[in-house]
């Protein structure tokens, strides 16, 4: 689950990270009225759950409260890709809080090592990403053990590598360590500061805060499940989250829809084995409605990208037969969809091939040989 930048800046400060002071406006009339009371010139910035705000316009300098109040209005409504901007953070930015260097701090869950990874990088406010691809020498990583916790050597670590200043390499070892309480803490999987600036007063503070959560440890946490926004998802999100469809678009061609992560899992790998791209990944789950395998197959033919769409189903708790019933109320109540190749296997198969045959369905039993039908279907092969 993702949150906005205002939302994870109030954690910050639950968890003694320096920020700026700052607060939400859903009117360029509010907006005016925050900067007046904020008597200093401010940033203007939208609050959307994607980066490049700043390249697509959605983050404005604003020197008087009128000012504010024009950049809130040519921000308001935005469409950043794909996402509609419906609230501004209005940040005050002292004219006496003068920047002098920008670098980057962060927390992801590294499943490999099974540990903590922090890193840290001397170029701040710029995409992480980038850096990473073309120079990951200016990242500096350390691991932390999930059993022990992070020790003030490894914090101090991270902040010696960015500053040489004793004070600012105190401060910095300060925030790396709340960080951490924080990631920890809250279960999240993703937290960054970037910018984490240094003023010329010799003060480190995070200019901004980005805050990611594990869905599976929420439960634990009322008070961060109550600050989803529906808003920011799309129209295919609200209809997998309805049928308790796990979804995730991807850039490739061929249409993915199996019973089971695993098994969605190695139907990908299977897929870019064979030289392939999966289109996504979408898991209709263990106990499958045909209801379920219709939205299935609203969600995946929706791309235009999709070439063919793979069925991959290994009945155990799920029924072949509901799989092949629900694949033919799509095929009859849904326009534009791509070539389907289905494999079955397990729990009612033979009902469900028995069902397909009489629409013309030659349902496979082998994965490998449907993975490599599917390919040539997208590349412009015969069904």
């Amino acid at each position: 689950m993702k949150i906005h930048e205002y939302q994870a800046r109030k954690l910050f400060s639950r968890f003694d990270i320096p920020v700026l002071p700052g607060e939400i406006a859903t009117t360029a009339e509010e907006a005016e009225e925050i900067t007046t009371k904020f008597k200093v010139p401010v940033y203007v910035k939208a609050q959307v759950h994607v980066g490049g705000r700043g390249k697509a316009g959605g983050i404005k300098f604003a020197e008087t409260p009128e000012q504010a109040k024009e950049a809130a209005k040519s921000i308001l409504g935005m469409d950043i890709k794909g996402y509609k901007v419906s609230k501004v953070y209005v940040v005050a930015n002292d004219p006496k809080l003068i920047v002098t260097s920008e670098s980057y701090l962060g927390l992801i869950l590294d499943r490999g090592k099974k540990a903590y990874c922090f890193m840290a990088c001397a170029e701040g406010g710029v995409e992480i990403e980038e850096v990473a691809r073309k120079t990951p020498d200016k990242i500096f990583k350390i691991w932390i053990d999930a059993a022990v916790g992070m020790m003030p050597f490894q914090a101090r670590k991270l902040a010696k590598f960015l500053y040489k200043d004793p004070s600012m390499v105190k401060q910095a070892s300060q925030i790396a360590a709340n960080l951490f309480k924080l990631f920890r803490c809250l279960d999240a999987s993703l937290a960054e500061i970037n910018p984490l600036v240094t003023f010329k007063t010799g003060a480190v503070c995070a200019l901004d805060a980005k805050i990611n959560f594990d869905d599976n440890a929420l439960f634990r946490h009322s008070d961060i499940t109550e600050m989803y926004d529906p808003e920011m998802e799309t129209d295919n999100d609200r209809k997998a989250k309805e049928m308790n469809l796990s979804f995730v678009p991807m850039e490739g061609n061929i249409g993915c829809i199996v019973n089971g992560a695993g098994l969605a899992m190695t139907t990908m790998d299977v897929i870019k084995y064979y030289g392939g791209e999966p289109a996504n990944f979408l898991d209709v789950g263990g106990s499958s409605s045909p209801e379920k395998v219709k939205t299935a197959m609203e969600l995946v033919s929706s791309d235009k990208n999709v070439k063919s769409i793979l069925i991959n189903i290994f009945g155990g708790i799920t029924r072949c037969d509901d799989i092949a019933k629900g694949l033919l109320i799509a095929l009859e109540t849904l326009k534009d969809i791509p070539p389907v190749i289905v494999r079955l296997t397990g729990t009612n198969e033979k009902i469900a091939r028995e069902i397909l045959l009489q629409k013309g369905f030659n349902a496979l039993s082998n994965m490998e040989e449907a993975a490599k039908h599917a390919i040539k279907v997208a590349e412009g092969g015969a069904l």
